[in-house]
């Protein structure tokens, strides 16, 4: 191998780690669940509705990563962060306005679902979701400095995000997508948490109050364990009360992933080289999850 090679490679990791090609599971994943509820309950799916509602998520997750590392450049809590795209780029005007042409392009997509349907619904809480995540990272909020992050992760991911969806298939709510948007909430704000355990000292020169800086990194843990946990509780409370239909214990075939999430936090929590990795054990659960719980409402339409 050249020396250019070993130059190369370093480079390459950390724009992957920057761009956060996993992450984009978290666009991914309520809009699937919110579509396969509306299936299971009008029997249809509008694959053309969709599918651009799936790439517009993707554009404006692709805004808030870029417009959070950002904010945090201008806070000075990323400076130890070598896959910030700011510090990659060193042109943080240009990572900027790339953030802002993906929400456009992002609300763009939602606003030609809302013309085709002739019902601006789902236009109004998606941009009530661009909104309050703005309020995580953004001038003059900044709320996820006061610890809140894991609750607006929660607010727009799951009730928000997955009502959206699901009204964009069926123009209408409905109990079980609330019921699946609390599980799809709880995992998609398991990620954030998890990404606060290695980055304690910096959260606090920054003064940034997280979760984890507040409970310390053991309570934390087991926080962790029992918010894991609830995901399996809630599925098994939501099928007895007839909000889900049986085949979503499918759900269960995520247990390893919860599994060695729970046990890596849990042995790792205070040592923050070795758990720094834990928020991709989190991306791998909460994308499994979602998708068996999905396909948990889907089978049953063809069984």
């Amino acid at each position: 191998m050249t020396t250019t090679g070993f130059i190369e490679n370093p480079q390459k990791k950390l724009w992957l780690a920057a761009i956060k090609p996993p992450m984009y599971s978290v666009a991914i994943i309520p809009i699937w669940v919110g579509s396969a509820v509306a299936f299971s309950q009008t029997k249809s799916l509008h694959w053309s509705i969709f599918l651009s509602f799936l790439f517009s998520a993707i554009l404006i997750i692709a805004w808030l990563n870029l417009s959070n590392d950002v904010f945090d450049s201008e806070t000075g809590i990323d400076k130890n962060k070598a896959h910030s795209v700011v510090n990659l780029t060193g042109n943080k005007s240009l990572v900027f306005w790339i953030s802002n042409i993906c929400l456009g392009l992002g609300v763009l997509g939602i606003c030609a679902i809302a013309l085709l349907q002739k019902d601006w619904t789902v236009l109004g809480i998606v941009v009530a979701c661009c909104a309050l995540g703005y309020t995580y990272q953004g001038p003059p909020f900044r709320l996820g400095y006061l610890g809140l992050g894991e609750f607006i992760c929660f607010v727009t991911f799951g009730p928000m995000a997955i009502a959206a969806a699901y009204y964009s298939q069926a123009q209408s709510f409905a109990t079980p997508a609330f019921a699946a948007s609390i599980l799809i909430g709880i995992s998609t704000s398991i990620i954030l948490f998890c990404s606060h355990f290695h980055q304690v000292e910096d959260d606090l020169a920054a003064g940034k109050r997280s979760p984890i800086v507040r409970l310390g990194t053991a309570k934390g843990a087991r926080v962790l364990a029992g918010l894991t946990a609830s995901l399996f509780v809630l599925t098994v409370l939501f099928i007895l009360l007839g909000y889900f239909p049986i085949w979503t214990l499918g759900i269960f075939a995520s247990l390893p992933f919860a599994y060695q999430l729970v046990r890596h936090v849990g042995e790792y929590h205070d040592r923050p080289e070795q758990v720094s990795n834990c928020k991709f054990i989190a991306v791998k659960l909460h994308f499994w999850s979602g998708l068996l719980l999905g396909l948990g409402f889907v089978l049953p339409q063809f069984f």
